[in-house]
């Protein structure tokens, strides 16, 4: 049977064969109740911290190898749109705390986590300091706590994404960096994945790759190109919609199916129909990974169903696999010697 692998470095995972990472935390937070769509900032980490606990031992009991602190947006600038800046530590320590707690229970890795800001502006030479300075508080409590590994992730500038990354590498941590690409299939700066992804592995970082915005379909045809670009490993953390060529980014999809969503538009609460089973989602880390792609997992929408699907297709059996379907022993559908033949044919009648 396989398994986890022992409770090892992000490098020596990676050397091992593929880490899995769970990063779905604030669409399931919101579906659950606990988080608001449009500002998506992890109040529920101050508001609700067992929710949070015990999603995270969710993802975990589903086969991810990652706990990653929920501090995505809890950064300076989300926490003045909501009015929260004061908390602004509380949130983060707070939320690394809950994801140490979970990560060594479980001997899983324990990540930090920093985001795009959307205050970041190329030309303008004091919003990188405003970016900076931002990083630099998110990232020293993510140090003060121990992690494993800091997650710089959904940049959509290259340049933010770089900011990022230096800031990781002062701290002395190993460092992640996914990139966010917006329809036209490339970064704001207008390169392509694969050259951002190349300076990203120059400048240093220890794993490259993509996150969010892309489903299966339309980020798996990104990832050859990034995988002959460099030589470190590659991420891949897609979001279980089912973006297509007219549609490559979940905001930019229709649901035509329905009249009744706000403006027309499903992003981000009215995905339902549009969203990924696990058997697409398990397709697509299969198809990523003979690629050549070794850090996999699912961005918003994700949940645990999805992760396990994933593991799985891997050819890991993580604890929530005992619970995996077994339609054979079904009422009507199924095949087992102790289900009645008369139940059996009136299947064809459902």
């Amino acid at each position: 049977m396989a398994t986890t692998p022992a409770a090892t470095g992000l490098r020596e995972r990676l050397e091992q064969g593929f880490v899995l990472c769970a990063q779905g935390y604030l669409f399931e937070l919101e579906r659950r109740g606990y988080l608001q769509a449009g500002p998506f900032v992890p109040e529920v980490i101050l508001d609700h911290p067992d929710v949070v606990r015990q999603l995270h031992r969710d993802f975990v009991h589903a086969g991810s190898d990652v706990v990653q602190a929920l501090t995505y947006y809890a950064h300076r600038e989300k926490l003045r749109i909501v009015g929260r800046e004061g908390q602004l530590e509380a949130m983060n320590r707070a939320a690394l705390d809950i994801a140490k707690q979970v990560a060594a229970e479980s001997a899983t890795l324990f990540a930090g986590n920093i985001s795009n800001t959307n205050v970041y502006e190329p030309g303008d030479a004091a919003t990188h300091r405003t970016v900076r300075a931002m990083f630099e508080e998110q990232v020293a409590w993510a140090a003060d706590a121990g992690v494993d590994y800091v997650i710089g992730e959904t940049f959509s500038w290259l340049g933010e994404a770089q900011l990022a990354l230096e800031v990781i590498q002062a701290a002395g941590l190993p460092a992640v960096i996914t990139l966010a690409i917006t329809r036209n299939g490339l970064s704001w700066e207008e390169k392509t994945p694969a050259d951002c992804c190349r300076a990203l592995e120059q400048a240093g970082a220890d794993v490259v790759g993509l996150n969010c915005m892309r489903g299966p379909a339309t980020m798996l045809p990104l990832l050859a190109s990034i995988r002959q670009a460099v030589g470190c490993p590659v991420a891949a953390v897609p979001v279980p919609y089912r973006t297509d060529a007219a549609h490559p980014t979940f905001q930019s999809l229709e649901d035509p199916g329905c009249d009744c969503i706000p403006e027309n538009r499903p992003f981000p609460v009215a995905l339902d129909a549009l969203t990924c089973n696990r058997y697409e989602m398990a397709r697509f880390a299969r198809a990523a990974y003979d690629l050549g792609v070794t850090y996999l997992g699912g961005c918003c929408g994700t949940g645990p169903h999805h992760v396990r699907a994933m593991a799985e297709a891997l050819g890991r059996h993580p604890p929530a696999s005992r619970y995996s379907p077994d339609m054979s022993r079904h009422a009507y559908f199924g095949t087992h010697e102790a289900i009645p033949a008369a139940y059996r044919r009136r299947a064809e009648r459902w």
